[in-house]
């Protein structure tokens, strides 16, 4: 465990089973945590927000796992509450932040608007009603957690209704919805709430990235949907002293279009190309982030559980077996899609997991 200074950020991935128990020895300086497990429930709780996301850890050998969960911490005794839904924790620097929805609360509206569309803009609403009250106007980094996505109701698919009521949200509060915009991902589960958490600064400047290989996102042609999905590549942030790497959610996509069907080793090959052509960007546009595949930590979310050895395999050749990774069964936004990463670096890390 990292002694931190108050501006300081750190990740750590421990076993859902002793999270309690671990969450302890930060000693008071947890931020929040996001607990992913097949079981309902969460852990045993403590004062810091946890949300719990009922997505299955995948480990490379058994194609199963135990559950586990990803904390946040900083410096200082960080104040808790809950404003609009939004459970949050936040010392003076960073803030916190996990809100679920029940799309069960929102019925279509005459204007055509789907339940889940309006679960999405009033959760980013109230998010952003959060930060400003809170007076935390940077985004770091979002992530999104939608059961179903790739499904189709009321006409459309579920990922398209999730990005027009993530914009509408965006939109409805005054912020940018193309160029600077925040990192995120958005990843699919079977059944359960719409789940966002995320956090944020106060000094801390988020710097977009975006990857040269590819169309950004908020310029994807309409093929993909009536709105254009609302995040960067990545992002880069002055934490601590030390700049601080968001990876977003990376798949094998080349301009805008899925590359590899069906070969989830060609697929993950393709990914890492992406997520290397992105760490040379982030070097370019803030020179002093200097981040190599060695310092990032993982979180890789797969289709098909029976892939995840094919998946360890290629990343085991490209970053070595003291890479950091947590495996995890989910939905991607694209049907032809078998997996995606993302990850983060610069921020101390205590990995508790086995690769």
């Amino acid at each position: 465990m990292t002694d931190l200074t108050d501006s300081q950020l750190q990740c750590a991935y421990l076993p859902f089973e002793t999270y309690q128990q671990q969450a302890a020895a930060y000693d008071g300086r947890v931020l929040g945590a996001v607990c992913f497990s097949s079981a309902s429930g969460e852990p045993a709780t403590t004062a810091a927000p946890c949300a719990h996301v009922p997505m299955m850890p995948l480990d490379a050998a058994s194609a199963h796992s135990a559950a586990a969960c990803e904390l946040w911490a900083a410096g200082g005794r960080p104040a808790y509450g809950e404003r609009g839904g939004v459970r949050y924790g936040h010392n003076d620097d960073i803030l916190f932040g996990a809100i679920q929805l029940d799309e069960s609360a929102f019925a279509m509206t005459s204007d055509g608007k789907t339940p889940l569309q309006q679960a999405a803009e009033s959760a980013y609403k109230a998010i952003f009603a959060l930060t400003d009250a809170l007076a935390f106007p940077y985004i770091l980094r979002f992530w999104n957690y939608i059961a179903d996505i790739n499904g189709d109701s009321h006409g459309l698919e579920r990922y398209r209704q999730f990005n027009m009521g993530r914009q509408d949200g965006f939109l409805s509060r005054g912020r940018e919805v193309l160029g600077s915009v925040p990192a995120a991902s958005a990843v699919g589960f079977e059944a359960g709430p719409l789940t966002i958490y995320f956090l944020a600064g106060r000094g801390a400047t988020p710097i977009a990235i975006e990857n040269p290989r590819q169309v950004s996102a908020y310029h994807y042609p309409q093929n993909y949907g009536p709105r254009s999905p609302t995040f960067s590549r990545a992002s880069v942030a002055r934490i601590g002293g030390s700049e601080v790497l968001f990876l977003s959610g990376t798949a094998s996509i080349v301009g805008h279009r899925t590359l590899h069907a069906g070969d989830v080793a060609a697929q993950t090959r393709e990914t890492l190309a992406n997520i290397r052509a992105m760490l040379a960007e982030a070097a370019r546009v803030v020179p002093q982030a200097h981040f190599t595949l060695d310092d990032l930590c993982y979180k890789i979310y797969v289709r098909h559980a029976k892939d995840v050895a094919a998946i360890h395999e290629e990343l085991r050749l490209a970053l070595g077996d003291a890479a950091r990774l947590m495996f995890l069964r989910a939905d991607i936004c694209r049907d032809d899609l078998l997996m995606e990463i993302e990850a983060s670096a610069g921020h101390p890390l205590e990995f508790g997991l086995r690769g």
